[in-house]
């Protein structure tokens, strides 16, 4: 084989290695980032909130049915 050919595979094995090292590490800091991040806790709370507020209103709603039936009940008889 050509020596040349030989340095030119080692190169691009290496690059490619260190390419992928690189990516890895970068992928791993990304990823102790977000779970140091404050936005998943944050985003969890707001969903308990508006599953809260949509209970009340569906509550709210209900009780106005409700009254509004037997409103009309009592006016028909």
């Amino acid at each position: 084989m050509n020596l040349a050919l030989i340095h030119d595979r080692l190169y691009i094995k290496s690059f490619w290695e260190n390419r992928i090292s690189a990516d890895s590490q970068h992928a791993e800091s990304e990823e102790t980032r977000m779970n140091k991040s404050a936005l998943k806790k944050l985003r969890e709370e707001w969903v308990v909130r508006l599953e809260n507020r949509n209970k009340h209103l569906k509550k709210l709603n209900d009780g106005f049915v409700r009254k509004a039936k037997t409103e009309k009940s009592a006016d028909q008889t």
